[in-house]
């Protein structure tokens, strides 16, 4: 018989029940006829816990919200020489690894860094002209941040730079407050300053162990704000893909097509549509083929680098810039300018590079943290979310000291990075190296690089953050993940990126204080031939005991909800009486209240269990607890609750309540 009951315990979640009863359930008034127990079953007394000290537990809380992880577990019984070591390797996990670092390793590091430098030199280019900066500024980015990452940063997978979405976040929010093209100064002094703000919200999270804000941002909500972030992004290169001079500054598709259409009999080139059109297509072509053949990863990381060189080529030898073929023009050569002067500390653009730096810092953070939590799960290691926020925020503070925009993991390249053989954050010292001989010998070679290649390099690598798998999924797990999903997606496309952004947000807020707010609740009824109570909507032959109506509450109960749910078990208690008078049925006289999954009461709580004992009162019905936990239990003693409707009423199981109440009904 035990195991029986165990097996039927580990059955599955049950449904959601919100409205009246369900015509499919049973009542069986002679449960007394079904095949007895070998053994006759036991009532147990609920166990009162003993009284909590209010520091401890204060303390406890504390601990288990900002400490979960113990990260001061490893110096208990230390000597302090050791603890100062611990400290300095928890600071700099690069000291840990470094120990054991050997040459096979940095086989692995090396090809993998050169492969990801490959890819990021280009990228960097276009990403820059996302986020309306010069071409050396993407570039600075990729030297200095994965310097400071490789000493900092616990991921072994990651490669840090800029990224598209941040790219267009950035470009976006910082265009709506100073003209890029009449001030290009001012737009990079904002630029920079949002940066150190984005590094500073980044380390403060991290300083102050409150990472799990992030999570706040639902899975759903990122899937849609990228999906539409990399439509966005691909449309935007259509003035590059075209070589359209005049081109909207806004970024929702109805603007952005009106001002392709527009530009369609005087404003196209076919010299930069031949170009990029032909790139776009080979870069499609080997990322299919990288796609396929995952030994041929190099092919598309390869592919961006060997069509900026062709490309640039035959537009040098060409002069097709003189047919109206727009190119990169100069890009600075020389290493990252220190840049400390041009953050704004003082005056209105402090508040507006704030604003602007929290938001990206959000987003970048987000996108990081999703990235090596993929990746620390393929090669099963942990990832201290908390230190990558450090890690994090300290790159960025020091790059834009150093005329850096805002860096972050790249899916992308962290995607090379692993299929590279990467062993350690020694590859993005390999990239970043890579990045500071291309920035002081070849930067003068890409002035005749075509606009157009940059935008074929962004288009082909933003498809990859389009996931209509995971949309699907999303849609059949979860219909309200997937609104949140689709209002993040159509929020980006059709108004901005920061609309969208506010959408994502708002939805999975509303979404938690739905289901803060309105809790599920079950009504029970008995397996047969069991002592094991479940939801008679995910077991049709359970069965109702005649007189006794068993509900379960799927929730804490506190005050954001205590009103709700006592006008729900309220409205069980209606529907079923309205049905057994129907059917000629004994009336109730018993409510059990099934609590195990009731994890906290607070005081609106047990005021709405008093509401409802008073009302059942009225009713001729009695109410009784089954299996309220530990903290619950401290409460209702303390609220006096238990002598209110008797201790007799407080059983360890829902099979207690009913062998005192209806024991004839009971198996034996």
């Amino acid at each position: 018989m035990s195991k029986r009951i165990s097996d039927d315990d580990e059955v599955g979640k049950e449904a959601d029940i919100r409205s009246g009863p369900s015509s499919n359930r049973q009542v069986n008034p002679t449960l007394q006829q079904e095949q007895p127990y070998p053994h006759q079953h036991q009532v147990h007394k609920v166990g009162v816990p003993a009284k909590q000290n209010l520091f401890k537990e204060f303390r406890a809380t504390v601990k288990e919200t900002f400490f979960s992880d113990e990260p001061l577990r490893p110096f208990k019984d230390q000597t302090k020489r050791r603890k100062i070591l611990l400290g300095l390797e928890a600071l700099f996990p690069i000291l840990r690894w470094a120990r054991d670092y050997n040459l096979t390793k940095f086989r692995g590091d090396l090809i993998a860094g050169l492969t990801i430098a490959s890819l990021c030199i280009p990228q960097d280019l276009g990403y820059a002209k996302l986020a309306y900066l010069p071409g050396q500024n993407g570039l600075y980015s990729s030297f200095v941040p994965p310097l400071v990452y490789a000493f900092m940063g616990s991921s072994r997978d990651i490669a840090i730079g800029p990224v598209a979405v941040v790219s267009l976040l950035l470009g976006t929010m910082v265009q709506n407050e100073v003209d890029p093209t009449k001030n290009a100064h001012d737009y990079l002094r904002l630029t920079l300053t949002a940066t150190f703000f984005a590094g500073v919200t980044q380390l403060t999270l991290g300083f102050c162990r409150l990472g799990f804000l992030i999570d706040f941002l639902s899975h759903a909500s990122i899937v849609g704000f990228m999906g539409g972030a990399a439509i966005t992004i691909a449309l935007q290169q259509l003035k590059g893909l075209l070589g359209i001079k005049n081109f909207t500054k806004k970024t929702d598709i109805v603007s952005v097509m009106r001002s392709v259409i527009t530009a369609a009999h005087h404003g196209w080139n076919w010299q930069t549509i031949l170009i990029g059109v032909s790139f776009l297509a080979f870069l499609l072509l080997t990322k299919y083929i990288g796609k396929k053949k995952t030994k041929l990863f190099w092919v598309p990381a390869i592919a961006p680098l060997i069509s900026v060189i062709v490309s640039t080529f035959f537009v040098y030898i060409t002069r097709a810039d003189k047919e109206g073929v727009a190119i990169v023009s100069k890009i600075r050569k020389g290493i990252n300018p220190a840049s400390a002067d041009l953050i704004y500390f003082t005056g209105d653009n402090v508040i507006k590079g704030f604003r602007i730096g929290v938001v990206a810092g959000m987003i970048a953070l987000t996108e990081a943290i999703a990235i090596g939590r993929t990746f620390a799960g393929m090669k099963d290691y942990q990832l201290d979310g908390n230190k990558e926020m450090v890690a994090l925020g300290t790159m960025n503070i020091i790059g834009s000291l150093t005329s850096c925009y805002v860096a972050t993991g790249s899916f992308s390249r962290s995607a090379v990075n692993y299929m590279a053989g990467c062993h350690t954050a020694v590859s993005n010292i390999i990239m970043s190296l890579v990045v500071l001989l291309t920035l002081e010998l070849i930067t003068p070679l890409f002035k005749y690089t075509p606009n157009a290649i940059l935008a074929s390099i962004i288009i082909s690598a933003v498809i990859g953050l389009i996931d209509f798998e995971a949309m699907k999924l999303i849609w059949k797990i979860d219909k309200l993940d997937f609104v949140a999903c689709m209002g993040a997606f159509f929020g980006v496309v059709f108004i901005s990126v920061e609309i969208g952004l506010l959408i994502a947000v708002s939805i999975s807020f509303a979404k938690i204080l739905l289901q803060v707010t309105r809790p599920r609740t079950a009504l029970l009824g008995k397996l047969p031939r069991t002592n094991v109570y479940r939801n008679i909507l995910q077991y049709p032959n359970a069965t109702q005991i005649p007189g006794i109506l068993i509900i379960r509450v799927d929730s804490a109960i506190y005050f954001s909800n205590s009103n709700y749910i006592k006008e729900r078990i309220l409205r069980w208690v209606t529907d079923e009486e309205e049905e057994l008078k129907q059917n000629s049925l004994p009336k109730i006289e018993h409510l059990i209240v099934e609590m195990s999954p009731v994890t906290d009461i607070d005081t609106s709580g047990i005021h709405a269990l008093e509401e409802l004992y008073r009302s059942l009162q009225k009713r001729e019905i009695e109410l009784a607890l089954a299996n309220p936990g530990t903290v619950v239990m401290d409460k209702i003693h303390a609220s006096e609750f238990v002598e209110l409707i008797g201790k007799g009423k407080i059983f360890l199981s829902v099979a207690d309540a009913i062998l005192t109440f209806a024991p004839h009904h009971e198996e034996p």
